[in-house]
């Protein structure tokens, strides 16, 4: 049996079942007897599924659904944009016009629509954003913790960890690559100006004020990215 039609089966037995994260699955010989498959065959398509976060190897307890994340993902666009920056590629710059397309589509559907808890949580981390940047403190993370609250407004867990994972990869990459200098201040102003076109209900005001943060960051970026090491 070919590996690629085994590792399906496997898949499948999850989805018919139903198995939720974390579910067992049946033991080696169950499987071996419910695919017809030999016990080398089934473990090496166990491991091919353990890389792509769809099952969980548990050694001397079994196998269990996997988390099935993103993490998989996030690597594979880590490692090509590293690869294609070290070609010559403007990689880096390509994976942030990934994000500022999907943001920018986004936001503006959030405009006059998120609840006010939401936007209370929003002020907060700008104010802490503004905090860190009057005492010399690094800013990814609250950045991080406001676009994944900005975007939680969506209600729609997938799109929610497929920005988190352009995120990841995008700022891995950037900090083994690249030493970008930038203002905090300029980072602040643009997160408050986002903030504060949302909660107009502006559309029109949301969306430029996400692509000037964009075209920030690609300003800031751009000289660097031609700079291979």
């Amino acid at each position: 049996m070919a590996a690629r039609d085994l590792q399906e089966r496997i898949k499948k037995l999850i989805v018919d079942q139903r198995l939720p994260s974390g579910a067992p699955l049946p033991t080696e010989p169950e499987l071996m007897r419910l695919l017809g498959a030999s016990r080398n065959s089934v473990r090496e398509a166990l491991k091919a599924l353990q890389a792509m976060g769809i099952v969980e190897i548990r050694h001397g307890f079994g196998t269990y659904v996997g988390p099935m994340s993103f993490a998989p993902m996030i690597e594979g666009l880590a490692f090509r944009t590293v690869a294609g920056h070290y070609r010559g590629e403007d990689s880096l710059l390509q994976l942030l016009e990934l994000r500022e397309a999907m943001e920018t589509g986004l936001v503006s559907r959030l405009a006059g629509r998120l609840p006010e808890r939401d936007l209370r949580e929003l002020d907060a981390l700008v104010e802490r954003m503004e905090r860190q940047a009057a005492e010399g403190a690094g800013l990814a993370e609250t950045d991080r913790a406001f676009h994944a609250t900005l975007y939680r407004g969506l209600d729609n867990v997938l799109l929610g960890e497929v920005l988190e994972a352009f995120w990841e990869a995008f700022h891995r990459v950037r900090q083994d690559l690249l030493d970008v200098p930038h203002d905090p201040q300029v980072t602040c102003r643009q997160h408050r100006e986002i903030l504060d076109a949302v909660r107009s209900g502006d559309s029109l005001r949301a969306e430029r004020a996400i692509r000037e943060h964009f075209g920030n960051i690609r300003s800031r970026l751009s000289p660097a990215a031609v700079s291979r090491r």
